[in-house]
């Protein structure tokens, strides 16, 4: 059997995975083939060691092919994979909060003269003055246990969302906190109705410049056959957790195992298909001990499948000290991660914009 097995299909590899050069990445394609069989990857003659072959081949496009051919015995085999050179690829952060409701609820009920008057928006604010960060923030359309909902939000406050919309910006995460997995087997016109409905009223009362496509689904569950509706209303990248629990991958969009298992240890795939990239999610911070943060978050520094790319996910409800769950030093834990990869020099990006937050080179 043939089988290229590094690189993986849908693999995002940059400078950290080979040797960049002015004519490219060389990289090394490693696979499986029949005992006596000549291979050549992409016309480069492999080297043989028993099963395995080796050869050193270089991409030079953001997608590339890569194509392993055998002649044995049994005659020709082959076997083709592709993969993304994210060539401009930079150390990068981003930071995404799920869930987001009570803020608006806030507003709606004090109505501040500035937004940036709001417990929450305020400590944001502070967190982007001091790290550069850049916030998504995911929104319900209603309150699971009131009749508040986003029809509700005047845009007395349009002006000001507009003018933070250089590190702040709004987009859809569901219809509703519950039930729990809402999408995890809805049809592609639920997906598309409900997304369309919060784009539309966060353009009514924060402006279309305060919109961002969304970049994690509620409880990151969706079938495939959605992909496309998300892909043609402007997404391009989706988060996920991609951790094996009990039986299945938690939060993983509805891939395969295999899938799942490769994101599980890397920063991102391109599922070509689609279109669509996913990423690894690299840190909860509503989940992780302000102790914990620089632990949890250091190794990665040093391993090229997950160095390049941190992907940040906390949760709107912990900044709130009347929510069940509060986490009073819910600030304190995501400063000490923003500043540890600042001090290491990471930069903020939008995830939506180029490919992961960089322009990839045409």
């Amino acid at each position: 059997m043939l089988h290229i097995r590094y690189p993986f299909h849908g693999a995002v590899l940059n400078h950290r995975h080979g040797r960049q050069t002015p004519q490219g990445l060389a990289i090394e394609v490693k696979g499986i083939a029949p005992l006596g069989a000549a291979v050549a990857v992409n016309g480069v003659p492999a080297r043989r060691d028993g099963e395995m072959f080796l050869a050193e081949v270089t991409i030079d496009r953001f997608e590339n092919t890569i194509t392993a051919i055998a002649q044995g015995v049994q005659g020709a085999a082959q076997h083709q994979v592709k993969v993304i050179w994210d060539k401009n690829s930079v150390k990068r952060f981003r930071i995404s909060i799920d869930d987001n409701m009570f803020f608006l609820q806030d507003l709606v009920k004090n109505k501040p003269k500035s937004i940036l008057d709001n417990l929450y928006l305020k400590q944001l604010k502070k967190l982007h003055d001091d790290f550069g960060a850049k916030f998504t923030l995911n929104l319900f359309f209603k309150s699971h246990d009131s009749d508040f909902n986003l029809t509700c939000v005047p845009d007395t406050w349009k002006g000001q969302f507009g003018d933070q919309s250089d590190w702040m910006r709004l987009t859809w995460h569901a219809y509703s906190e519950f039930p729990d997995r809402p999408y995890q087997y809805a049809s592609a016109q639920k997906v598309g109705q409900d997304y369309d409905l919060i784009q539309g009223e966060i353009n009514r009362f924060a402006g279309a410049d305060a919109w961002a496509p969304p970049t994690i689904v509620h409880w990151g569950e969706l079938l495939p056959s959605a992909y496309k509706t998300l892909v043609s209303r402007g997404v391009r990248a989706l988060s996920g957790y991609f951790s094996k629990s009990e039986l299945r991958y938690a939060v993983s969009y509805g891939l395969d195992e295999a899938r799942c298992a490769y994101l599980e240890n890397h920063d991102a795939l391109m599922d070509f298909d689609s279109g669509l990239a996913f990423s690894h999610i690299d840190i909860i911070f509503n989940n992780t001990p302000q102790a914990n943060v620089i632990p949890k978050l250091a190794p990665l520094l040093d391993d090229p499948r997950h160095a390049e790319y941190m992907d940040l996910l906390t949760h709107e409800q912990y900044f709130w000290p009347f929510y069940r769950n509060y986490v009073p030093d819910h600030s304190e834990r995501i400063a000490t991660g923003l500043r540890f990869l600042v001090e290491n020099g990471y930069v903020p990006i939008w995830q939506h914009e180029g490919f992961l937050g960089v322009q990839p080179s045409p």
